[in-house]
């Protein structure tokens, strides 16, 4: 009886040990169709974004050619009409994204509840199991030995119960699996809700920014008067305010004196700094280029970032991490013409950097924030010739933000300001 005893528990302890803690794998069962279907839907809105993306991306060629050919009231409205058309179908994508995430998320959904209905017809089934080996477990030697004709069916009886012990072993490992696999799904979900939260938000921000451009084009038909005579005459006085202004903030900036380390900011290299878009087209390097040549305005000094063609619209990212130093636009104060909206972000390793001609800003000041990080959306606003980001890098130790209390035409405007000494050539860290 004793031998009887030991060959039952060494069936039962490893159903117990194993058996509370895992559970079998079991046929892929049920809504298997409605998976399928999410499954084309996705597909079909991912076909759409694709072909709305081809769509955008031939308007921001044609915006880029539109600034190229020159400032002319006929090239400012054709600009606006693509570039709220960039933005619109934009947003088409940006709703197929967020469709396309929650039929994500409801797929994971149906995909977890399978799982979960396995875990609980496994219990069902490793119950079972427990209480008819209990049950073996109760029946005495001598009714173990009656039960059946001979030995010989009595041994097969006990090998089988042997077997099916491995069996419950073997399967472990694949209910181990499984139990990750459902905890990696419960996390997919989580993440595809973010994401969902994230495209909403990205959504209301494309939004403002088409109300931006339509109320961009209604001021500027109605101030022109739709006369390419009167947008030339405001043109050639924007023109001559912002060189006004150049010149006062280059001559106010030669004469700072920050006390600047050098060994404060990391030297030149390559990845130091993050593009702060996805798509790099350069249209102006700093310092000394043709059109700053050109500019009586810079003094010689050159030009003090880089800019890149970016449309309306173009997701602006921070290019390291770091604490938003400031925001703001020069535009709040008539007739200064300058950086327009901008951000300043002092970064961990001793660099800021400067986003400027914004149309949307997304940061406030003390914010936190993460590299690659969406601070704000390209524009057009301050003195610009089309619409671009302007991206500097400076010494943080030489860069600071002030009232400019003793401007002529900027006035009072907030605007960040460096000892010449503190800016850098950003390519050179990107």
């Amino acid at each position: 009886m004793k031998t009887t005893k030991k060959i039952i528990n060494f069936i039962i302890l490893p159903v117990i040990l194993f058996g509370l803690v895992s559970i079998p794998t079991y046929p892929q069962n049920l809504q298997g169709a409605t998976v399928d279907e999410i499954r084309r839907n996705i597909e079909e809105k991912n076909s759409q974004i694709q072909n709305l993306n081809k769509e955008i991306k031939e308007l921001d060629t044609k915006i880029q050619s539109t600034t190229r050919e020159g400032q002319s009231l006929k090239g400012a409205i054709s600009t606006l009409d693509s570039s709220k058309n960039k933005i619109t179908k934009e947003i088409d994508v940006t709703v197929n994204k967020v469709d396309t995430t929650n039929l994500t998320i409801e797929k994971i959904g149906i995909e977890i509840s399978e799982k979960e209905k396995k875990i609980q017809r496994a219990r069902a089934a490793l119950a079972d199991s427990l209480r008819n080996l209990k049950q073996a477990e109760d029946t005495s030697f001598v009714e173990s030995v009656f039960k059946f004709k001979n030995i010989s069916e009595l041994w097969n009886q006990i090998e089988s119960f042997n077997q099916y012990n491995v069996s419950l072993r073997d399967n472990m490992s694949s209910v181990e699996t499984l139990k990750v696999q459902l905890s990696e799904k419960k996390t997919e979900t989580e993440s595809e809700k973010q994401n969902l939260i994230d495209l909403k938000i990205q959504l209301e921000d494309q939004k403002k920014i088409v109300d931006i451009n339509k109320n961009e084009k209604a001021k500027l038909l109605t101030e022109t008067q739709n006369k390419e005579a009167v947008f030339k005459k405001q043109l050639t006085e924007k023109v001559r305010l912002s060189e006004a202004f150049l010149k006062e903030i280059t001559n106010f900036e030669a004469q700072l004196r920050f006390i600047i380390d050098p060994g404060s900011y990391p030297t030149s290299g390559r990845g130091i700094l993050a593009w702060p878009l996805e798509n790099i087209i350069i249209t102006q390097e700093f310092g000394d280029t043709a059109f700053s040549r050109t500019t009586s305005a810079y003094n010689g000094k050159g030009h003090n970032g880089v800019d890149f063609g970016a449309s309306r619209g173009t997701k602006i990212m921070s290019a390291q991490s770091g604490v938003v130093a400031g925001a703001g636009n020069t535009d709040a104060v008539p007739g200064c013409y300058s950086y327009g909206k901008w951000i300043l972000i002092q970064h961990d390793n001793g660099l800021s950097t400067l986003y400027a001609h914004l149309d949307l800003i997304k940061v406030t000041q003390s914010q936190r924030v993460s590299i690659g990080e969406t601070i704000g959306y390209s524009g057009n606003t301050g003195y610009s010739t089309g619409p671009h980001l302007h991206f500097g890098v400076y010494a943080t130790q030489g860069v600071k933000i002030v009232k400019y209390e003793n401007s002529i035409n900027c006035k009072d405007a907030i605007i960040p300001v460096a000892d010449i000494r503190a800016y850098l050539n950003p390519l050179q860290y990107l």
